[in-house]
């Protein structure tokens, strides 16, 4: 009974002897010995799948984990917050699909943003972000988990890490193997690169947008696999979801066409990839095509006529390999160069139709800015005014990916030395991603996926190859047989475990190296909301500047309802969702010319700068001065951003004015008269000349610009100041109103 119950407890019924029963019979070993071997093969004959089951649920469960712990330390440092600009409108919006329903939030038409032109939200957004939150919050409330909807929004970013880190294991065991996944898991749970964009608070697209895009990857990759349907139509799914998340997903339908086109060119043309990719591409575009911000654009927009083109090509190569197999060799060459011609001609015509009628549309700013880095800069200052729109610096690839910098090559001579479909998609993937990840910082998000796929395959491939040189050889019989090859190879084996130990000591160093950096920028560089800002005292104690929410809160107090708000873009989203008033501009940035308007008033003298905001109802501008904490993201350091936009629709606001004769940006006494006496120089330092900054230094010492001001003393005509915060960071001021007679000449 014992014995039945241990054969069945280890499944003996699995485990096959190779040795026959009468060769085992002949081996003369003691009973004690063979008893205990054969304990031996039952316990590592049964258990070991189990045994490598449990292990690797355990594995990934501990990265589930991690990947959302992890991401936690803004909340436990500070409170459950949202961060930064954008997710305040995301949040908003949230709450307002929750109170409202679908209906009225894809029909919500916003008159408190960009006064007096309004925005369609429905209509210019992506609306998966808030589609996930809001199903996120209606099914723990059905559940009668009572949970806040801005504690769904602060902690879906770090819940959907958990998910990527799930699904880039599936990833890359599709590409390589289970230990190559498990790596990849590993690697981006806690990378910077992606961290950036998903700790607790960062309530953005992007957030969900990469688990989006790595199961599109996957679900494309065991499509082309397997040539199933099903898993075409599951990558068409996967693909709408991203469509619905970000505008990113214009990667996915060029990344996946430029892999069909090199595997047309290399000869690895199957019938699997036809199935694959015309699925995705007829089902995934008419998915695309219900997203109203989206609309007719994958089938109009330049960005999405390669994928068309592609789609056209799979065709006629079908078509054409049909009508070979029923033609002679010379009857098909004639034919194929015959209709090959002539459907280029029309292709062309057709094309050159759309782009002169206006029905194919030119590439966009971001996009050409891919392409040419200075180009928005010289044509849409708006566009390279965004920092996360600048050239990546190699020092934010280190600081971003560590280890997976060495180790993304070093994956790409992996995938070269065995070239499989699968292995092809993960080399284009990876060259597109580190270019584009070098003209845009933004886009690092796209690479750091890849580059912890192409790390994962590296360190897996030579944990393989040096791992068994630590495995115990084989027990050499000394004899007089013995041969000269035996023996050289029993000497070789001590070396060869020496160099498999220095081999995976040293990637476990690196490993450990990895883990400790990725905390520590975490906890650092990326847990650090925006509207809280926090400082290191001479005694290591924590000072926290909370000016941003003090400001907005005193707004939505002591501001009438229907208040008109100036200020930078930037602070827009901020204003609207804390504040609940209404802005001139706001992050969405569509419209150019409007926030043009409100970069000529702040680069115009105090006169001119009223008869613009009269014209714009203006009653209060708000604008954030750092000079006497040292915070360097202020409005003055933003300022030649503003005369820069308002001078591409303003021939009148020209830039080289703003600098002294050397060619200097100052606003010490030798600044440039047009900067001294602009409306943002006087709102900024208004009264800072009376305020002592620093010991030895006289009052009115900027700690930012490290100099002293020029212009003191000054004093408003047009307007008065309302508010200012404790720290001075953010300063309020009321537009006068003018007197019964006379009047202001409007523009």
């Amino acid at each position: 009974g014992t014995l039945t119950w241990f054969n069945s407890l280890l499944g003996f019924h699995r485990v096959k002897m190779k040795t026959p029963t009468k060769e085992l019979n002949q081996v003369k070993v003691p009973a004690k010995i063979l008893v205990a071997d054969v304990k031996d093969v039952l316990e590592s004959g049964v258990s070991t799948e189990k045994q490598e089951y449990l292990l690797k649920l355990l594995i990934l469960s501990l990265i589930y984990l991690l990947a959302f712990s992890t991401r936690l330390f803004s909340v436990l440092r500070y409170e459950s917050v949202i961060h930064e600009f954008d997710p305040y409108f995301n949040y908003r919006s949230t709450k307002y699909l929750v109170n409202e329903g679908i209906y009225n939030f894809l029909n919500w038409f916003d008159q408190s943003a960009w006064y007096p032109l309004g925005r369609i939200v429905g209509g210019t957004i992506y609306p998966g972000l808030m589609a996930t939150a809001a199903a996120v919050y209606w099914v723990l409330h059905a559940v009668n988990i009572t949970v806040d909807i801005r504690n769904v929004c602060v902690l879906l970013a770090p819940w959907f890490a958990s998910n990527t880190a799930m699904v880039t294991y599936l990833f890359a065991k599709e590409i390589k193997d289970e230990s190559a996944g498990l790596i990849a898991a590993a690697f981006i749970a806690i990378v910077p690169g992606y961290i950036s964009r998903s700790v607790a608070g960062s309530y953005d697209n992007e957030g969900i947008a990469i688990f989006a895009l790595i199961l599109t990857y996957y679900l494309w990759v065991k499509a082309v696999k397997t040539g199933s349907l099903f898993w075409s139509a599951a990558c068409s799914l996967a693909y709408f979801y991203m469509v619905s998340a970000w505008g990113g997903y214009v990667f996915i339908i060029n990344l996946i066409p430029l892999y069909v086109l090199v595997m047309l060119l290399t000869g690895r043309y199957s019938s699997r990839l036809y199935t694959a990719y015309c699925t995705l591409y007829v089902l995934g575009t008419l998915l695309a095509m219900q997203i109203t911000f989206v609309g007719f654009q994958p089938v109009q927009s330049s960005e999405h006529m390669a994928a068309f083109g592609t789609f056209g090509i799979l065709q006629l190569f079908g078509a054409f390999n049909w009508v070979r197999s029923h033609m002679t060799p010379e009857n098909f060459s004639r034919f194929f160069k015959t209709t090959l011609l002539a459907i280029l001609a029309i292709a062309f015509a057709g094309f050159a139709i759309g782009v002169a009628t206006g029905y194919i549309s030119p590439w966009t700013g971001r996009f050409y800015s891919l392409f040419d880095p200075t180009w928005a800069k010289e044509n849409i200052p708006i566009i390279a005014s965004v920092s996360e729109h600048q050239p990546t610096t190699w020092a934010s690839f280190f600081f971003d990916l560590h280890i997976l910098t060495f180790l993304f090559p070093a994956g790409m001579y992996f995938c070269f030395s065995k070239l499989t479909d699968a292995n092809i998609f993960l080399i284009i993937y990876g060259i597109t991603a580190v270019y584009f990840a070098g003209v845009m910082v933004r886009l690092m998000l796209v690479l750091a996926p890849v580059a912890c796929v192409l790390g994962a395959y590296a360190v897996s491939c030579t944990l393989q190859t040096y791992a068994k040189h630590l495995k115990k050889p084989n027990p050499v019989v000394v004899s007089a047989s013995t041969s000269k090859r035996n023996i050289t190879v029993a000497q070789a084996l001590p070396v060869q475990r020496e160099l498999g130990a220095i081999m995976l000591s040293g990637i476990a160093i690196m490993l450990v190296l990895y883990s400790f950096h990725c905390t520590w920028v975490t906890s650092e560089a990326y847990s650090s909301p925006s509207i809280v800002l926090a400082a290191r005292q001479h005694d290591g104690s924590r000072l926290i500047f909370d000016d941003f929410r003090e400001a907005y809160r005193w707004l939505g107090q002591n501001t009438p309802d229907d208040a008109r708000i100036m200020s930078w873009w930037d602070y827009g989203y901020q204003i609207s969702a804390m504040g609940n008033r209404t802005v001139l501009v706001d992050n969405n940035t569509w419209n150019n010319s409007h926030i043009a308007q409100v970069g000529k008033a702040m680069a115009s003298p105090e006169d001119k700068a009223y008869e613009i905001m009269r014209a714009l109802d203006v009653d209060y501008v708000l604008v954030i001065f750092g000079g006497l904490t040292g915070y360097a993201s202020d409005d003055i350091n933003k300022f030649l951003w503003m005369v820069r936009i308002a001078g591409s629709t303003d021939p009148n606001i020209i830039e080289s004015n703003y600098y002294t004769p050397r060619g200097e940006f100052r606003i010490d006494k030798e600044g440039a008269p047009a900067m001294l006496n602009c409306l943002m120089y006087k709102l900024c330092y208004y009264r800072f000349s009376e305020v002592y900054t620093e010991q030895g230094r006289a009052p009115g010492y900027d700690r930012v610009r490290n100099a002293e001001i020029g212009n003191k003393g000054f004093k408003l005509e047009y307007l008065e100041e309302a508010f200012t915060s404790q720290h001075w960071l953010v300063r309020v001021y009321k537009v006068k109103t003018p007197d019964n007679r006379g009047g202001i000449v409007n523009l």
